[in-house]
């Protein structure tokens, strides 16, 4: 039977991947490992037999498939006479078809695994929380027997801490059994491979609430060793398997569950979940074709899918759709970066809506972190250094989890002072340098910090943002946006609030259509023309839109006597990052004055002390205007005349100084 599926699996390899096959041998090292890609189900296409019995007896059959491997090799050595026959050659089963990923059997959540689960090759999804170092184990090595010098290969036992059991007899097959009892070690037969421990944790998306999510070991061995890093989203391939825990005296012995991988496939960058067809792109373009004459329209048809449960809130909804899209990231020649993903903090009363535009948030963004502050520690937020049998590491927090996404901080006023000061350097350099316990390095950390907190007191407007949040001003400077939503009791307001949420009650959901974006923009549209303006549009600023910006920032630098820590250069970066998304969020790859004004526009909403533009209002209040291009051209003309006024008086006020 066993020489049987090597010969079938070798017909199978030569028939399907006789290029990976030519390009191994090609290669120059034989001392290298190297893997052989396979999918599951273009095997079972092939032969049903050889799937089943991949699936059903992963540990023996995944053995000869490799010898399989070598058996193709020599096959197509014969045939192409160059090149180097390998013997440390792997096959990678990669399971990617969505109805194996659906089967909880063959793709079960890490925390349904069971007994009935070990032995079977099973498919794991989850979040790379830690990474163990890169060490060396003993593989399979060679016994002699002393009798009839019968030579024998004997691979450690895995679960019993890679402790060798020999045979009790010889198995030589000669036609007179030797019976040997009594063997010796091949001196220099011991083949050793590179090896790593690594945890994933189920993604806390998939988590119904309640759940605290659970996660296993997995072993890398050989080729696989280094390719992921802690916070990469990963698939892995493997066979599960249980590992004695060490034995102390008067301590119960446990079998720990462990998942030895046989293939990893890492889907950070792959961004699977969110599918972007040209169908779509099509919509989009058309979408845009039909607002041309009045684009502010277009834009606040997609703002009002934003969170749609709350009522108005357009500056709030506006300020999430801008801190999501973000700005571009600038490199210069020096390799010094400015980011280009924006913060957003929301100061208000009780009962405004914060907490329901971080879930929504968190919804929107591809990958996404949400926690407390009140149970943040900096350890949490950044990285944790824990011992692990002996030996110091790593483990990923919410911050570097979130790399690429977004991470949601509600209650951010709850956070201990030390623990805020922590997230300094992750909010501005989007690194975290770790020093602890002898590990010394620095993490990626490129999220948006969406943050929510609760005024100190009654929120007095008279007095700065500092002193009514109690957050310093340097923190408060790394947000580019913060809204403040105060609750002044107003009656028509609440009129028109609560009418809308008993409207929004009596409305079936199943009425709404996908198909007609002028109204309505589901869920899944919105992920996908965030995901597509980011990636698509790398918008570039105009001479106008660099004038208007330059002028409103010198002015706050003069006006903002009270404010000083919210008008640092970081206010001009934040400008620039917020114009550069108004455009993509407009479908443009270039930065106008409209633009430019509707960022100024944004961070007036913010500057509770020092506003130019008295018309903004409490953000709380803000609605969608009917005819929001006349609205806009009233503010433009606003803003323009001030910029422009203080500008002149400035020009006055030097000439007499020169004078």
């Amino acid at each position: 039977m066993e020489a049987k599926i090597i010969y079938q699996f070798c017909k199978f390899l030569i028939g399907k991947h006789s290029e990976q096959i030519k390009s191994i041998i090609s290669a120059p090292d034989t001392l290298l490992h190297y893997p052989i890609h396979i999918e599951f189900a273009e095997l079972l296409d092939y032969d049903v037999n050889l799937g089943y019995l991949i699936y059903s007896e992963p540990d023996e059959s995944l053995g000869w498939f490799d010898r399989g491997a070598c058996q193709a090799q020599r096959v197509i050595l014969d045939v192409e006479e160059q090149g180097n026959f390998k013997e440390l050659v792997h096959v990678r089963i990669n399971i990617s078809d969505p109805i194996f990923m659906e089967n909880p059997e063959a793709c079960p959540s890490i925390g349904k695994i069971r007994v009935k689960h070990r032995g079977k090759l099973l498919t794991l999804k989850g979040t790379v929380t830690r990474t163990g170092s890169i060490k060396m184990i003993e593989g399979e090595r060679y016994y002699e027997c002393r009798k009839c010098k019968f030579r024998f290969v004997v691979i450690p036992e895995f679960e019993t801490g890679n402790s060798i059991r020999l045979p009790s007899f010889c198995g030589s097959e000669r036609e007179q059994s030797c019976e040997g009892t009594s063997f010796q070690f091949v001196e220099g037969s011991i083949a050793c491979h590179d090896y790593q421990e690594i945890k994933i944790q189920e993604s806390t998306q998939v988590l119904s609430v309640g759940s605290i999510p659970r996660s296993i070991a997995v072993v890398l061995k050989d080729d696989l060793v280094d390719i992921v890093k802690a916070g990469d989203d990963v698939i892995v391939t493997g066979v599960l398997t249980a590992k004695w825990s060490s034995d102390m005296k008067d301590v119960r012995c446990d079998l720990d569950p462990v998942f030895v991988a046989n293939h990893v496939r890492r889907t950070n960058e792959l961004k699977a979940d969110i599918d972007v067809p040209d169908d779509i792109v099509q919509k989009f373009e058309q979408f845009w074709t039909d607002f041309k004459d009045t684009p502010l329209k277009g834009r606040n048809a997609i703002l009002q899918g934003i969170c749609p449960q709350i009522f108005g809130l357009f500056t709030v909804k506006l300020a999430v759709a801008l801190t999501l899209i973000g700005g571009v990231q600038h490199v210069d020649a020096c390799g010094t970066k400015v980011r280009g993903d924006s913060h957003l903090l929301l100061v208000g009363d009780p009962g405004t809506g914060k907490s329901q535009f971080m879930k929504f948030a968190a919804k929107l963004s591809n990958r996404s972190v949400m926690t407390t502050g009140l149970g943040s520690t900096s350890a949490g937020l950044t990285v944790t250094a824990v011992k692990d049998g002996g030996e110091w590491m790593l483990e990923a927090g919410a911050l570097v989890l979130a790399d690429g996404g977004i991470c949601c901080i509600d209650e951010f006023d709850s956070m201990r002072e030390h623990d805020r000061a922590t997230i300094h350097e992750a909010m501005e350099q989007q690194t975290i340098s770790v020093a602890k316990a002898g590990l010394v390095t620095t993490l990626s950390t490129r999220t948006i910090v969406f943050g929510a907190t609760n005024a100190k007191g009654q929120y007095d407007p008279t007095k700065t943002l500092s002193v009514n949040t109690t957050l310093s001003g340097p923190l408060l400077s790394r947000f580019d946006i913060v809204l403040v939503l105060l609750d002044t009791k107003n009656p028509e307001w609440d009129a028109i609030v609560s009418s809308h949420i008993l409207a929004e009650q009596g409305e079936s959901e199943t009425g709404r259509s996908d198909e007609d974006l002028s109204t309505v923009w589901p869920l899944p549209m919105l992920q996908r023309y965030i995901h597509y303006v980011k990636g698509h549009f790398r918008p570039v600023l105009t001479k106008e839109a660099e004038g208007i910006i330059s002028s409103y920032y010198q002015l706050q630098r003069r006006t903002a006597t009270e404010n000083a820590a919210r008008t640092t250069v970081r206010m001009l970066e934040s400008l620039i990052r917020l114009a550069q998304a108004h455009a993509r969020l407009m479908f443009r790859n270039e930065v106008t004055r409209l633009d430019a004004t509707a960022a100024i526009l944004c961070i007036e909403s913010s500057m509770t002390t020092s506003a130019i533009v008295d018309s903004v209002g409490n953000a709380l209040h803000s609605n969608f205007a009917e005819n929001p291009d006349q609205e806009y051209a009233k503010q433009e003309k606003l803003i323009l005349e001030r910029l422009k006024s203080d500008s002149l008086d400035e020009f006055r006020y030097i000439n007499s100084q020169e004078g």
